[in-house]
């Protein structure tokens, strides 16, 4: 026997023409399980008889895959460079020096940025980000994850070089922010696609949330670097933190040459063995292990299923049939909400809280919340693949829905008892709204920060994922844009009544998430696909098995059906 299995879809013959004899179906299958016993002499092969590839990769203790661990984290450092920009452009525009360069000045001879201003600056780079995401996310499909990376990193390096070469001219720096932008979008949706493909998939959790756990110390490693610079006058106060960029950009690079490529790529690119190698070294097994080449050959009948269809086009996100409609629309909705949540509504009124109780330094307050936030992702690694994706999200959402109530309410009614306008504020409930808000942060960044990018990391099937991640990454990015750039002006109107706002959208995020959102843990990235595709119910959807590990009694439709009524069904009665 070869070195990879016969690697025909079990439901065509040779020349690609379906075949609908069902015996001899059987009969191929029956043949592949021989074959594997024979050959590698495998007596727990445990698969049913209409499954061609049932050799589980075996389970080992986490220890055993520190290397890979560490292969992921250089993968999500796109995600620290992403952290990076945010925690040091917030500190930018606060700064002196660049408020005398890039703004303006008043009748008293101040410098100054206006909101406008202030918004494009900061918010432009999401729209460069979507903007990337849409028009150069398939260069992981052409060349390679890794390669398709490192040019996204170049792209983000243009326009840093941009950016701090600018001397008084706003709209150059605004320029380099879009260029970055655009880089970074690509990254956005090739780094969570490469470490969902190369990761074992009892990980695959943990290490796609990684990524979310490089944004959040790169928010606040770049916060303490603007909190630290903030005591020269020049342009030392942002070029410096500007400059650190070409640092984790170099290093980004050179990660990219110790990771695996995608398998997934590598098959569709007819190199097998590399694909072998890359399963094995994710997995921790020999390239030759049958475990190993079971999976080649599952992801190989995915491959040779979509390359028969053809190429796919943008119109193929809108079928149906195969619930790929649903699940670009689950994409956009997740990242949607995820910036919904409110989440960067505490970071940018933080300041506002915190001189409430005494705190006037507003870089104190961002490390404050920056250090809950680096802290509280950790969590997430453990939870998401303990607990899961879909129950991470409800209990995240419940969270943060009692700890915004507490929030809006207490700053509606008792921070300024004498109203605002007086400017005196009770320092007792200024306390609480800080408790709560840290509450809060701790409990989205242990569920809605990281969850929402394994989802759709994992939803997507080969031929359209690129495109699916690309619209759910503009959802994300767009919805960013507008709360940074219109947050000054609505906190500005109505205060802490923007609290209730939020409050509304998380409530129905909980609903969403448990009628539409189904759960992925430990399944393989082509049982997703399969899962989709038999129309699961999403509460239904921990208890689904794979075709791989079903018993001859699996009902199939009883996972597609439900009779019970709406209100059991989300009080968990049947």
């Amino acid at each position: 026997m070869s070195g990879v299995i016969n690697t025909e879809d079990p439901s065509s013959d040779h020349t690609g023409v379906v075949n609908t004899d069902t015996e001899s179906v059987q009969s191929n299958n029956f043949q592949k399980e021989d074959e594997l016993k024979q050959d590698y002499g495998v007596d727990n092969f445990s698969g049913d008889e209409n499954s061609p590839h049932a050799i589980e990769i075996p389970k080992k203790p986490k220890s055993a895959y520190i290397t890979v661990c560490l292969t992921c984290v250089m993968v999500a450092f796109g995600g620290f460079i992403n952290g990076w920009d945010i925690g040091t452009i917030g500190g930018f525009i606060a700064q002196t020096d660049f408020k005398r360069r890039f703004g303006s000045t008043n009748k008293d001879g101040e410098h100054y940025l206006s909101k406008v201003r202030t918004g494009l600056l900061v918010s432009i780079f999401n729209v460069g980000c979507a903007i990337g995401s849409v028009t150069l996310g398939r260069l992981g499909d052409i060349y390679g994850r890794r390669l398709g990376l490192i040019m996204a990193t170049v792209i983000f390096v243009v326009g840093v070089v941009i950016e701090i070469a600018s001397i008084d001219k706003w709209y150059q720096y605004f320029i380099g922010r879009i260029i970055a932008g655009i880089g970074m979008g690509v990254i956005a949706v090739l780094s969570p696609m490469l470490i969902s493909e190369v990761s074992p998939k009892d990980m695959r959790g943990a290490m796609v949330s990684c990524y979310q756990l490089m944004i959040t110390m790169g928010i606040f490693l770049g916060d303490c670097t603007e909190y630290g610079s903030k005591t020269y006058s020049d342009s030392t106060q942002w070029r410096v933190g500007l400059g650190l960029q070409f640092a984790w950009c170099l290093f980004m690079v050179g990660g990219m040459m110790f990771v695996p490529e995608s398998p997934r790529f590598l098959i569709e690119k007819g190199k097998l063995e590399e694909a072998k190698r890359s399963v094995a070294t994710s997995n921790k097994l020999h390239a030759d292990d049958p475990a190993v080449i079971s999976e080649v050959e599952e992801i190989q009948i995915a491959v040779e299923k979509e390359r028969a269809e053809g190429q796919a086009g943008w119109g193929e996100l809108f079928q149906t049939h195969n619930k790929v409609f649903q699940r670009v629309i689950m994409g956009i909705m997740v990242l949607a909400l995820q910036q919904l949540t409110g989440a960067n509504y505490f970071f940018y009124y933080g300041t506002t809280i915190f001189k409430s109780v005494g705190l006037e330094d507003g870089f104190e307050a961002a490390i404050v919340f920056g250090v809950v936030n680096f802290v509280s992702t950790f969590f997430a690694l453990y939870l998401i693949d303990k607990f899961g994706r879909r129950t991470c999200l409800l209990w995240g959402a419940a969270g943060m829905v009692c700890c915004m109530v507490v929030f809006a309410s207490v700053g509606v009614t008792r921070l300024w008892p004498e109203g605002k306008n007086a400017g005196v504020s009770s320092k007792g409930a200024g306390n609480c709204m800080i408790v709560f808000s840290c509450f809060f942060i701790f409990c989205f960044a242990t569920s809605w920060a990281p969850v929402p990018f394994v989802i759709i990391s994992e939803s997507f099937p080969l031929r359209v994922k690129a495109k699916g991640m690309a619209l759910g990454t503009v959802s994300n990015q767009m919805w960013n844009f507008c709360i940074g750039f219109f947050t000054p002006f609505i906190t500005g109107s109505i205060n802490f009544y923007y609290g209730y706002v939020f409050l509304g959208c998380l409530v129905f995020a909980w609903f969403y998430v448990f009628f539409f959102v189904p759960e992925t843990k430990g399944l393989q990235l082509e049982d997703v696909n399969v899962m989709w595709e038999e129309g699961v119910l999403p509460w239904k959807s921990a208890s689904w098995v794979p075709p791989s590990q079903r018993g001859a009694d699996y009902d199939v439709a009883a996972m597609a059906n439900d009779d019970t009524p709406a209100w059991k069904k989300v009080l968990g009665k049947h």
